[in-house]
């Protein structure tokens, strides 16, 4: 069933209205790479230097800055119509600043794997791509049900690492975590922080089944897998952060590997 305009509501709360001929900055690495699959990418007129996905398509569009590090003046030049900004990763006082002069605000959140249909039509409702949302939809629909399909094999506790120097893990709350859920795994409770600070410890250790090291945003990489598996002596696997974190086109990939993750896991464990 095709959304109505009624349902083109974002994370605010806030209701959009159809504009197909809109002008789009996107501050949202992820959701820029959505925006091309969904055969929008001509109307993209501004991105981040970290939206590097698909790689070919968005070297045409020019570049605003880093999420947090947005280059105000060149997003005015560029005369947007819409801004897509994400709640984690863009700063509230930017996105206020740039609301001055930029008309509409499409503010997304996106906090489980099934978000990622919302979000989808979110995005093709708005900006004149109702049909390709909802094949988009389809897709992720039909990998969703061939990940449950498998089942859930047992519980495990792992803890996914995103920093170290000092140490840094991700809450119950997170994309990632549910994420994980998808597997029946949840992750260690480490306090109240969203992205807590932790220290190894035995206590820590003893209550784990696995240590999973993602490639973002800290670069981890198999030397640091394999070194820290000698230290904490349970298994540490280096994981693929794009696959794990990054909702929209990626989240379809994003289920084909959470099977691949669960491989390597009940494989050693």
């Amino acid at each position: 069933m095709q959304p109505s305009d009624t349902h083109l509501v974002d994370a605010l709360g806030v209701a959009h209205v159809p504009a197909p001929g809109a002008r789009i900055v996107s501050l949202v690495p992820s959701i820029t790479e959505l925006l091309c699959d969904l055969g929008l990418a001509g109307q993209l007129v501004g991105r981040t230097g970290f939206c590097i996905h698909p790689a070919e398509t968005v070297k045409a569009i020019p570049k605003v800055g880093g999420t947090k590090d947005v280059n105000i003046e060149k997003i005015r030049k560029l005369a947007p119509t819409h801004l897509v900004v994400n709640i984690d990763e863009n700063e509230k006082p930017t996105v206020e600043e740039l609301a001055r002069f930029v008309p509409n605000i499409v503010v997304t959140h996106p906090l489980a794997p099934r978000d990622n249909l919302a979000l989808a039509r979110l995005m093709g409702g708005i900006f004149g791509a109702t049909a390709q949302a909802e094949a988009w939809c389809a897709a992720f629909e039909a990998e969703h049900a061939a990940l449950q399909a498998q089942g859930r094999g047992p519980e495990r506790t792992v803890l996914y690492c995103i920093w170290q120097d000092p140490w840094m893990s991700v809450s119950r709350d997170t994309y990632i975590a549910r994420m994980l859920g998808e597997l029946g795994w949840k992750v260690p409770d480490l306090g109240e922080a969203r992205y807590p600070r932790f220290s190894w410890s035995d206590a820590l250790v003893s209550g784990l089944d696995a240590v999973l090291l993602s490639t973002e945003p800290y670069r981890f990489t198999q030397a640091h897998a394999d070194a820290l598996e000698k230290q904490v002596g349970i298994p540490v696997f280096l994981v693929d952060g794009e696959m794990m974190s990054w909702y929209g086109s990626r989240a379809l990939a994003g289920l084909r590997y959470l099977r691949e993750v669960r491989g390597m896991v009940e494989g050693k464990g």
